[in-house]
């Protein structure tokens, strides 16, 4: 069944700061679509819909002169993320009882600029790889991807124009790419951590899924506040991996298309031999994150008949790393990060943000080698939707920069996405 069908923010926003549509109206919409489709996606993990219309009532008072940038626009909640008097479950029966006391940083931020929370979204147990119930609103056979399982199927879905994730592989990446749907990897560290449940401190980096570029450049800008005026860059450096990264032929052929029509626009597109580089680069990026998770949730590592089979061996893998070799993993992606700049000089790269389209099968979320190596890298990322392959499901393509460049990123994402259709 196809219940795909993203709601664009920027056309709510308008409508909410013209009073056109109430808070109280947008979180009816939300609501509405949420009892339609729910059933057959499964996205969310609890809805807290009379503490969202009591939010939304709230802000209806408020004059159209005195409303903040994302008044009345209703989001999703990725359940590692803490909201004030609601559980963070975390996909693991260890969280079963667990309620928030506090708002996390991020959400804290979002409701100061007007958001509601309608509730919080599955998410992989402890946002690695073994998947909760969310099906795909493609075509629910097909996984949504994960860890950001949830937030990604509900803005697919249309159940909110604007969703919390987290990545610390490739778990906003994976997700957007086979959903259809756009997202912003930011660099790690440009928002707090507080009152987020990750798994690697140097690895975890907060997402944000929305139906379209312009949507995520908007929440980019109120979110981290002006940043200077960026067009999108003369040159991008086109990624297409080698055999070894089992890149599907129809992500191939789309990516070339994409280099193609990016060329023909104007830009200069040429290619990146990276298929060394990111293959140590996935090394190093498993490496730092065994070690570090494992220390990190050394708690929920105490308990390992409640945990999965692959976060066991993730737990386990990290006991077995020395503290040298997790020196080296960082000197390596240290001195690949230095060599990427140096070999860019300002351009982007374009690549695959998946190997194929979604996998058929609820049982697992996919392969996260695609994202590792900008993961590692510590590298801002934009997914932009509009690529389908011969079986009609999304087909996800990634810009990445360095941190600074985000707005060359939504810049080179906007046109991708005109060029294919959007």
């Amino acid at each position: 069944m196809n219940v795909f069908g993203p709601w664009p923010l920027l056309g709510l926003i308008d409508q909410l700061q013209s009073g056109q549509v109430s808070a109280t109206d947008a979180v009816g919409k939300s609501l509405d679509r949420i009892h339609e489709v729910e059933d057959v996606v499964s996205a969310w993990v609890m809805v807290d819909a009379d503490g969202a219309l009591r939010d939304a009532a709230a802000l209806d008072r408020i004059p159209p002169s005195e409303r903040k940038p994302l008044h009345g626009v209703p989001i999703g909640v990725k359940d590692i993320i803490d909201v004030a008097g609601l559980p963070t479950r975390c996909g693991s029966i260890l969280r079963q009882h667990h309620v928030a006391a506090s708002d996390a940083s991020l959400v804290r931020k979002l409701r100061t600029l007007g958001a509601i929370v309608m509730g919080k979204t599955v998410t992989t147990e402890f946002a690695y790889f073994s998947p909760g119930p969310t099906s795909n609103p493609n075509d629910a056979r097909h996984t949504p991807g994960g860890s950001s399982s949830g937030s990604a199927a509900a803005v697919a879905a249309g159940m909110v124009p604007l969703a919390l994730g987290s990545q610390t592989a490739a778990s906003v990446a994976r997700p957007a790419a086979y959903c259809g749907v756009a997202a912003h990897v930011t660099a790690p560290g440009d928002y707090p951590h507080a009152g987020i449940t990750g798994l690697s401190s140097t690895l975890d980096a907060v997402g944000f899924f929305t139906a379209g570029i312009e949507d995520l450049r908007v929440v980019d800008r109120v979110g981290r506040g002006p940043a200077p005026v960026q067009a999108a860059p003369l040159q991008v450096r086109m990624w297409q991996p080698g055999s070894s990264f089992e890149v599907a032929d129809d992500m191939a052929s789309t990516l070339e298309s994409a280099g193609e029509m990016l060329e023909r626009s104007g830009l200069e597109v040429r290619g990146l031999n990276f298929d060394v580089q990111a293959e140590e680069l996935v090394d190093a990026h498993m490496t730092v994150m065994a070690y570090e998770s494992v220390r990190l949730r050394s708690e929920e590592a105490q308990h390992s008949e409640s945990l999965s089979e692959p976060l066991r061996l993730l737990f386990r893998r990290g006991r077995t790393i020395e503290e040298r070799a997790y020196i080296s993993a960082l000197k390596s992606i240290r001195e690949l990060k230095s060599w990427l700049r140096s070999e860019l000089q300002g351009a982007l790269v374009l690549a695959p943000a998946a190997q194929s389209h979604a996998p058929v099968g609820l049982e697992s979320t996919g392969n996260p080698l695609l994202s590792r190596p900008w993961q590692a890298l510590g590298l801002p990322t934009v997914v932009v939707p509009g690529a389908r392959g011969q079986s009609g499901m999304p087909l996800g393509h990634q810009f990445v920069g360095f941190p600074g460049q985000e707005g060359s990123l939504f810049a080179a994402g906007t046109r991708l996405e005109s060029l294919w259709g959007i």
